[in-house]
């Protein structure tokens, strides 16, 4: 070690005896363990001095004031450069962090064999010296020092360290508990973590027997206080484990409990309960209110869920508004119960912005052992029940069911296909066309259509709109499959008056993701002025549901895009929740009826009664009606008795390529 001296003084480092004994030991280590776990690929013990032990020293070369100075070895490996740096100053506090557990253990291993060294030549030292000269020693050393009789439990000696550390009267108190506790055991000695809850404050305590000056047997304690290092450490594995916006656990802690709630309950014999949450439409929240309240909801979103009994502790925030709730075996009894708290929480407004905004939330359930034994097959199978909840119309928990499963795969095929065919320029895409009929007017002429969005998978045929629609806007690729539905639809719309049919409008479905963007009205104007449009023909549909939801939002959104000259739609009328009421509110032009009114119209009252009074509420405040689903010459007769003026329905058509509606109505 010879050579470490000479470089160390190169650095301006005078290396003592001990510490290079300190650095011996520290190669040893390190090729010994080596042979079993890859610590480093430089053994030959020159190479070592040089290229590890020599590198670390040179910080000095940066100019850095080491003293007093507080380090963190993040990704230390095998030590470097932290324990050399330790044992070259020793007053440095240092803290050393790795991701793998079996080069912690290692470290801490060197640590103690270290650490030992001094207390072995304090010992060696306290034989050979007087007491005196070993008082001087003692008192300079950079931790506490406390000596007590073996017999009589008296205390023969404690250094200035030691008597910072610990008042005389808390010592008294605490002084049995910290000699006789120790939870691990090195060689001779023990290592003891002591937490002093008085002063709120954390210790590595090393006690060991040697023979005292005056040959009595006594205990000897070297006492580090670890305050700092303990509580920068229970900050990073806050961070860690933590979601820094609700305090809940992250996916990374989620993942980890999972797994020891599996193996308890395999072992055990129990059953537990995987929870997929993802909150419905929580975007709309971001885009309406903004940012600021969508992450004040999920806040509250948080706290409630861990306000439900037994959830204390297994709520996890997966990322966005996604979260997992683990029910574990000594809860999975009240499994029902916990489901029907966590409906109901979703069922009452959120107070936002001063007003009441709902947001609700769909959930995949699986349970272990039994659906799988592993996190990643759990959540997967979670993820497959959250998405069949999401297809059923949302709000909703759904159970994972195996024979669901097959239909999964489709999913992920349908996913990757529709990936590929958004980024395609939408080409596999293609827009249909069914006939909207005015019933006003002598023959009943086409007045336009309803444009209808197809999709052709090269790969697996057509698809049917159902399936791959809330895919779509589960994947949130509808707004560029609805913008070329809306930019062909206005091309083939302009086609139509040119070729003599000025009067021809066309009718475009948008997305509640569409609508919600904030360049929508920017979008439409966009595409207008690329075809060359007559605004006045084209009409926007939005769902009754979606705008009764967040009437203030939708008056304002609706308005804008009228402000274009295009008209609005209201679509599937009469299968909300809205009020007639609203009909006046909104600032729409047609009312479309939605087809369970009219299959049994004439047949049942409540039907017949509902399109009328409807009708004649349209007529009142300057609003036209288009009703849906019509197929039989009654019901034709029927609505144009009640002076309905638009129809559409498979009686005139069904949804038709261009060409072929082209060759029908052109």
């Amino acid at each position: 070690m010879e050579r470490l001296r000479e470089k160390a003084a190169a650095f301006g480092i005078a290396l003592s005896d001990h510490q290079l004994e300190q650095f011996e030991m520290y190669y040893k280590m390190l090729v010994e363990k080596n042979k079993v776990m890859n610590l480093t690929a430089i053994t030959e013990k020159n190479e070592v001095i040089d290229k590890h032990f020599a590198d670390s020293l040179a910080l000095v070369k940066s100019g850095v004031e080491l003293k007093d100075q507080k380090i963190l070895d993040l990704g230390t490996g095998a030590g470097f450069p932290g324990i050399p740096l330790k044992i070259a100053f020793p007053e440095l506090e240092i803290v050393l962090l790795d991701s793998l557990n079996k080069r912690i253990k290692f470290l801490n291993e060197v640590k103690q064999i270290v650490q030992s060294i001094l207390i072995k030549r304090i010992t060696k030292n306290s034989l050979a010296s007087s007491y005196a000269s070993l008082e001087a020693i003692l008192e300079n050393v950079g931790c506490g020092i406390c000596v007590r009789d073996m017999l009589s439990e008296k205390i023969l000696y404690t250094n200035q360290q030691f008597r910072r550390l610990f008042a005389d009267d808390r010592f008294e108190k605490q002084q049995d508990e910290i000699f006789r506790s120790g939870n691990k055991r090195y060689g001779n000695g023990n290592f003891v973590e002591y937490y002093s809850k008085e002063d709120n404050r954390y210790f590595d305590i090393y006690h060991t027997q040697i023979n005292w000056v005056d040959g009595r047997m006594v205990m000897l304690l070297t006492v580090y206080d670890v305050t700092d290092k303990k509580l920068y450490q229970q900050k990073i594995e806050r961070q860690a484990n933590n979601d820094f916006l609700t305090g809940l656990y992250n996916r990374m802690r989620c993942e980890h409990d999972v797994e020891i709630y599996i193996q308890r309950a395999r072992e055990q014999g129990g059953k537990g309960a995987l929870c997929y949450i993802d909150l419905d439409d929580f975007k709309h929240i971001n885009d309406g209110l903004g940012h600021q309240y969508g992450d004040i909801l999920l806040q509250t979103i948080s706290r409630s869920l861990q306000g439900v009994a037994g959830l204390e502790s297994t709520c996890y925030r997966m990322g966005g508004d996604e979260f997992i709730i683990i029910i574990n075996q000594e809860e999975y009894q009240r499994l029902d119960e916990i489901l029907t708290e966590i409906r109901n929480i979703f069922s009452k407004p959120w107070f936002l912005k001063g007003g009441d905004y709902y947001c609700t939330m769909s959930m995949g359930v699986v349970c272990f052992p039994d659906d799988g034994d592993n996190v990643q097959e759990l959540i997967k199978k979670a993820d497959i029940a959250l998405y069949e909840a999401k297809k059923g119309g949302k709000n909703r928990i759904e159970f994972y069911d195996e024979n669901v499963e097959a239909t999964s795969f489709k999913r992920l095929d349908l996913e990757k296909n529709m990936r590929y065919a958004t980024t395609n320029s939408c080409q596999e895409f293609e827009v249909y066309y069914q006939p909207i009929v005015d019933i006003s007017k002598p023959g009943d002429p086409c007045s336009g259509a309803e444009a209808l969005i197809r999709w052709n998978s090269e790969a697996m045929g057509m698809i049917s709109p159902s399936e791959f629609i809330p895919l779509a806007e589960y994947l949130g690729l509808i707004n560029p499959i609805g913008s070329f539905a809306l930019k062909e639809a206005c091309h083939r719309c302009k086609y139509w008056n040119d070729m003599g049919h000025p009067e021809y409008h066309v009718n475009v479905n948008l997305s509640v993701v569409q609508l919600l963007q904030n360049d929508m009205k920017e979008k439409v104007r966009e595409v207008l002025e690329e075809t060359k449009m007559d605004p006045a023909n084209l009409t926007l549909e939005v769902t009754e549901s979606l705008a009764i939801n967040d009437m203030k939002r939708m008056k304002k959104i609706l308005s804008d895009i009228k402000s274009l000259g295009v008209k609005v739609a209201l679509d599937d009328f009469g299968t909300g929740y809205s009020s007639l009421n609203h009909i006046r509110e909104l600032p729409i032009d047609i009312i479309k009826i939605d087809r369970c009114f009219i299959i049994d119209i004439g047949k049942d009252e409540y039907a017949e009664a509902f399109v009328k009074m409807v009708s004649e509420l349209a007529e009142t405040i300057g609003v036209r009606i288009c009703v849906e689903g019509v197929e039989e010459t009654e019901q034709v007769e029927k609505l144009r008795s009640m002076k309905v003026q638009y129809i559409q329905g498979y009686y005139y058509g069904k949804p038709m390529r261009a060409e072929d509606f082209e060759k029908k109505y052109l």
